[in-house]
């Protein structure tokens, strides 16, 4: 599938748990580095787009490492943006 590159758009794996209500809560990811990164605490979750990296879906606001950052769920995909320059 050849879909648009965005190069501050990462998709990622995502270890994620299920509530018994069916609320999706991700537990950890995988950088593009291969490290594996637990997510601290979530602070947020809604329906966003992502300006920077283009997309659109549930937005987490995560502490990851005392940092904040979004995680978004993408349809069935995850995807984080990269810092730019």
């Amino acid at each position: 599938m050849d879909e648009y590159k965005n190069p501050y758009k990462l998709y990622v794996a995502v270890t994620a748990d299920y509530t018994p209500e069916g609320v999706i809560l991700p537990v950890s990811f995988v950088w593009e580095n291969g490290v594996r990164y637990t997510v601290d605490k979530i602070m947020d979750i809604r329906h966003a787009a992502s300006l920077k990296a283009g997309g659109a879906g549930v937005r987490y606001a995560c502490i990851v490492k005392g940092k904040p950052t979004y995680l978004f769920l993408e349809d069935d995909r995850w995807f984080m943006e990269r810092k730019g320059s």
